[in-house]
């Protein structure tokens, strides 16, 4: 595997050219480069020697390359322009916006446990369990976390949070 890890340093000049025709900017080629060696160190087993592993780190990368830019692309979609809101809910609002901030100054003041697990089931809507997985704890942690946070809310606003 030696010969493996000598012939993939050799490549690394012509995979950082490549990572940069692709990325056009040296931050994400040294990333999409980085990226790339680290699956081709994974998947070394892959490799089958005597074939060229330019050709196969050049796969590599530009995979990696097309799905960062999918990634991006959905990242970018997932907002809405500002503009689109600034008319919802335009009756002056001013007390709605201090209310607003009462409530974001009350979640920040929760601990980041309480803040995660009232922010995922109360404001993005996800079921308990949902909210259990994305966070990685069980369910009884996520309830009780839940219970902490709401009381904490409740203590903080004077009222049903």
């Amino acid at each position: 595997m030696a010969a493996f890890e000598d012939d993939l340093l050799g490549l690394l000049p012509r995979l950082r050219r490549f990572a940069r025709a692709l990325a056009r900017d040296a931050a994400d080629a040294d990333d999409l480069c980085q990226v790339t060696v680290e699956k081709a160190l994974l998947a070394r087993a892959q490799w089958q020697a005597g074939t060229r592993m330019d050709s196969w780190m050049y796969r590599i990368m530009r995979n990696s390359w097309i799905d960062t830019a999918r990634a991006r692309s959905r990242a970018a979609q997932t907002f809405v322009a500002e503009a689109a809101g600034l008319g919802i809910g335009s009756d002056g609002g001013g007390e709605a916006r201090v209310a607003l901030g009462e409530i974001d100054r009350a979640m920040q003041a929760l601990p980041d446990e309480q803040r995660e697990a009232v922010a995922l089931v109360l404001v993005e809507g996800l079921a308990y369990k949902e909210a259990a997985a994305v966070l990685d704890i069980p369910m009884g942690t996520l309830t009780s976390r839940l219970v902490r946070g709401r009381q904490a809310l409740m203590a903080h606003l004077g009222e049903a949070a």
